[in-house]
């Protein structure tokens, strides 16, 4: 099996021993994002709808450089660090994933990054090898 490191300015620079993506075979593995702001590699202004959206601009930008797209995700887990922001978090995410959603969890949990929200990882399909 091939695999293949994807790397783009269009997302954060990895904040640990990691990369932004891992395409095998068919999958692309999105590493969890965060609201990071890919020009500063800080967190963007705001609170849990901005992140929320930032991180998802971040997971779209990674697949497009990996030659995939939203619409293939099949798999996304979301930890959140806050429960009761479940439901704006929801309303951003709705409007990323509009049809065929992608199986998904949802966890409350603390994070690494001082001041973040939310973190979403992703697994796409590709109908092609890639």
């Amino acid at each position: 099996m091939v695999r293949r490191i994807v790397r783009t300015p269009r997302a954060p620079n990895p904040v640990g021993p990691f990369s932004q993506a891992a395409k095998a075979a068919n999958f692309v593995f999105v590493a969890g994002q965060g609201g990071l702001d890919p020009k500063t590699n800080r967190l963007v202004k705001g609170g849990i709808k901005e992140q929320t959206k930032q991180t998802l601009e971040n997971i779209r930008n990674i697949l497009e450089a990996s030659g995939a797209n939203l619409d293939q995700v099949v798999q996304v887990r979301v930890f959140l660090k806050e429960p009761q922001d479940f439901k704006a978090m929801n309303e951003v995410y709705s409007t990323y994933f509009r049809k065929d959603h992608p199986a998904r969890t949802t966890i409350a949990t603390t994070f690494v990054v001082e001041g973040g929200l939310v973190e979403i990882d992703a697994i796409a399909y590709v109908e092609q090898r890639i």
